[in-house]
This record gives C-alpha cells, sequence and structure tokens, in this order.
C-alpha cells in the first residue's frame, strides 16, 4: 500500500518585518535544508484557523521581528502495512532533515493505484494495435518483411537505394 502523507511544520525564521516575507523565508529555508536528500517532498504554505471561531488565520506569526511559520510538507511513502505507518515513516525522514523543528502528522491519505495499472496497460496495448493498422494501411509494406523487422533495422527506405548504387 501506497500513502500520501501531509505533515505540518513550524519553521521559525529570524529578521522578518511582514509575514509574506517569512513565508518566503521558511519556504527557502525549509527547501535548503531538504535538499539533496529529499528533494521530493513538496512544501507548501500551511492553512491556519482559530480553533474556537475557525476564522482563518495568517501562515505566519511576527513578533519583534522574528516569526514563526506554518508550512505543510507533503510526501508519498511506498510499500507500508499501515497508515500509521506511513505516518511514522514521514516524520522520521523529514524529522531527520529538519532538526529542532516540531513536525505534526495532518493528513495520511491511501492512493490506490491498482486502476491505474491496468489503465497504462490498456492504453499502451491499444498505442501497439493503432501503430498495426497503419502499418497494414502502408502501400510501401513489403508482405514477405515483417513491420517489426523493418522498424529494428529503421533502413527500410536507405538500404534499397544503397544496393541500387551498388549495382
Amino acid at each position: 500500500m501506497d500513502c500520501r502523507v501531509v505533515v505540518e511544520a513550524a519553521v521559525p525564521v529570524y529578521d522578518v518585518e511582514t509575514p509574506d516575507e517569512a513565508v518566503r523565508i521558511a519556504i527557502s529555508k525549509t527547501g535548503e535544508m531538504l535538499n539533496p536528500d529529499l528533494n521530493y517532498v513538496e512544501i507548501e504554505m500551511g492553512e491556519r484557523s482559530c480553533p474556537h471561531c475557525g476564522e482563518h488565520l495568517e501562515t505566519a506569526f511576527i513578533a519583534a521581528d522574528e516569526g514563526l511559520v506554518a508550512l505543510e510538507l507533503e510526501m508519498t511513502v511506498f510499500n507500508v502495512e499501515r497508515e500509521e505507518h506511513a505516518s511514522r515513516i514521514a516524520r522520521k525522514e523529514i524529522g531527520q532533515c529538519l532538526e529542532n523543528i516540531p513536525l505534526e502528522v495532518l493528513e495520511v491519505e491511501i492512493i490506490e493505484d491498482d486502476a491505474d495499472g491496468r489503465d497504462d496497460e490498456e492504453s499502451s496495448s491499444d498505442e501497439s494495435s493503432d501503430a498495426d493498422a497503419e502499418d497494414a494501411d502502408d502501400p510501401s509494406r513489403t508482405d514477405d518483411e515483417p513491420a517489426d523487422e523493418r522498424e529494428a533495422s529503421g533502413d527500410d527506405e536507405v538500404l534499397p537505394e544503397f544496393e541500387d548504387l551498388i549495382e
């Protein structure tokens, strides 16, 4: 089973004046800490709301030119047994790169890949049958040479001209 895990990180930033500046610096700082080891982790602004009234809050909290920014880090974890296992792996992987930054798992979503795998096989078989149909309509095709051999050699037009030059 594969899972998509979203982890919230509280990233501290220093010497900032506006929430927008704090968010930009936090994303940059987090990206530097994650790369190149975890370059597959997606970094986005977190969404905050008041726990009592549900009102939307700023992503960054600033006091005395220092800020705390909520970021959402998303990664896909492959071949896990349970959702809890996926969340542990994500926290461990991300936490190793982001030292002294608190993390909390927000969401674990199971990725269904069985249907996608079948669609890819069906589309590739459809493409090959379309190519076979085009070969059947091709007037330059000779019956004694299979279409696969002509495509593999790639010399079906060049070779006869070369033989004509030799004669």
